[in-house]
């Protein structure tokens, strides 16, 4: 039995200071469940980025997408970030 992990997209932009909040958060906090998530990092104002997030309706950074849902829109707490990344069970 192979479990995939889930994706976690965090949508950013080089210049924005909430994104490295949160890309810090989540390098900190994704260590301590295994391999349950796979963290993909794209930029928002790139070409594909910017299809991707008008097709999303995400309209502002850092945007946090869970298995292909917005779960957040700006930086939650570590706290907050953990108990929605426990609400996840490993896909079978």
């Amino acid at each position: 039995m192979h479990k995939n992990p889930i994706i976690i997209e965090m949508f950013y932009t080089l210049t924005c200071p909430n994104c490295r909040i949160m890309k810090r958060m989540l390098e900190e906090v994704l260590p301590q469940f295994n391999d349950r998530f796979v963290l993909k990092k794209s930029m928002a104002n790139s070409p594909i980025g910017m299809v991707r997030t008008m097709r999303l309706g995400i309209y502002a950074v850092p945007t946090l997408l869970i298995d292909e849902q917005i779960v957040f829109k700006s930086v939650p707490t570590k706290e907050e970030l953990i108990n929605k990344l426990n609400s996840y069970e490993l896909k079978i």
